[in-house]
């Protein structure tokens, strides 16, 4: 199905039609074991060492990995329950205007992280050209994977998922990923790696939540696609076996190669094309593009919204996809990212706790029933003045609770904790103050 099938397909405050409920549980799968594989995935997993021993290491990337591949499927589920864009089932948990502060946020953080994963992409194709051909273009690499994510966002999320990474897309990815692992394996004295200790520098819990903010940073965007869903059983089954899988998959790859180098952060790539894994870099480096083609689309579905509600001329999602992929390759060739990425961190931290509220609101309070009118301040989700007081409170405690234990308690990790935290003050408050009506 292309872009242009239907004018509503992509309308991020329109429940997906039947008929456009076309994406199985396989095809979940497949978006998620891809969107799972990647190069920032596997320099997270580098991020473990020298803290973690590679034992210590392995329990906290498949404790992470499980928590935050469920609790993402389980925002897929609102989105295949709701038929709503990511931030579109927002609004029958914030209101109908207090979705606009996350899309705002989604927004921004969208557009960094896209020109940050061009970023990424620009430098391991630089490392693979200067090993192999002695020279290399930052430039022309940016503006070529920028251009091809740009293409990818304008073909839309359906097309996407059917022409590419279920007919080949997936088998490329895996070539390549069984081609690095293989090269890991065959290349160290594993026995000594393995009795190798941890230096201290970070703790089991501070290991958990390195991994689990990875599938966590997805919360944000995975609506957009489970909307498409065929079922919810099928988009939460696909979504967390795939993204476990690859997540377990590539912080392990990423942390086992930290283990056997000098300088971890350093060397990662150097050491990835070295080991004989060139071919397999370029399998992964196309796949990264998924990764930029989810920011970009994702970033237009929610200015979208901010658009229709500001009273702006209606502009097709097609149009905002390749502004947005501009904006991302702009910024990936003139900004430097390096004090840009707290500005990053500091945004993502808000979108955890926001969907422990949403969570909540939607399984236990709601019982997964929504109305389909989600558009006007007269409608069920008007609440006082177009704001949900009750849930933005939680959501800020949240919030609030994430940075105290980030500054004074860092070895317990924040992003659990402060999710927990929102999900129960937002439970309690609703118990206090009533339950709302539900939809039939």
């Amino acid at each position: 199905m292309s872009f242009e099938t239907s004018s509503e397909t992509y309308d991020p405050l329109t429940p997906a039609a039947a008929a456009q409920k076309i994406l199985s549980g396989r095809d979940a799968f497949s978006l998620w074991f891809s969107l799972g594989i990647g190069l920032l995935v596997l320099q997270g997993g580098a991020l473990l060492s020298p803290g973690l021993s590679l034992a210590h290491a392995l329990i906290a990337i498949v404790l992470g990995s499980l928590i935050g591949a469920v609790l993402l499927a389980l925002a897929g589920v609102v989105g295949a329950d709701t038929g709503l864009s990511a931030i579109g089932s927002l609004r029958p948990t914030l209101g109908v205007r207090g979705a606009h502060l996350a899309a705002v946020l989604n927004v921004a953080q969208l557009v960094g992280w896209g020109a940050f994963e061009i970023i990424v992409m620009r430098d391991a194709a630089g490392t693979l050209a200067q090993k192999t051909f002695g020279g290399s273009a930052p430039w022309l690499w940016t503006l070529g994977f920028g251009a091809l994510a740009t293409a990818l966002a304008v073909l839309g999320p359906l097309g996407f998922i059917r022409r590419i990474l279920r007919q080949w897309g997936l088998w490329a990815l895996l070539l390549g990923a069984a081609w690095m692992t293989g090269a890991l394996l065959l290349g160290h004295d594993w026995g000594a790696v393995w009795r190798k200790p941890g230096d201290g520098s970070l703790s089991l819990f501070g290991g958990v939540d390195v991994v689990v903010a990875m599938p966590l940073s997805w919360l944000p965007l995975i609506g957009d696609y489970a909307r498409f869903g065929r079922t919810a059983r099928g988009v939460f089954r696909g979504t967390a076996l795939g993204y476990v899988l690859a997540n377990i998959w590539f912080y392990a790859l990423g942390a086992a190669y930290a283990m056997t180098a000098t300088d971890a952060q350093g060397q990662l790539l150097s050491a990835l094309a070295a080991a004989g894994g060139g071919l397999a870099l370029v399998l992964v480096l196309v796949d990264e593009t998924d990764n930029v083609f989810a920011d970009i689309f994702s970033a237009a579905m929610s200015f979208s919204i901010i658009a229709s509600t500001a009273s702006m001329a209606k502009v097709r999602i097609k149009h905002l996809a390749i502004g947005f992929g501009v904006l991302c390759t702009l910024i990936a060739l003139f900004v430097h990212m390096d004090r840009f990425m707290n500005f990053l961190y500091l945004i993502g931290s808000v979108f955890t706790p926001l969907y422990g509220v949403l969570l909540v609101d939607h399984f236990v309070i709601r019982e997964r029933k929504v109305a389909t009118d989600v558009r006007g301040l007269r409608g069920p989700y008007g609440f006082v003045a177009g704001f949900h007081i009750v849930a933005i409170a939680a959501w800020g405690v949240g919030v609030a609770t994430y940075h105290y234990i980030l500054d004074l308690l860092p070895s317990w990790g924040a992003t659990l904790p402060a999710f927990v935290i929102s999900a129960f003050t937002y439970w309690a408050l609703r118990m206090a103050f009533g339950r709302p009506e539900l939809p039939r």
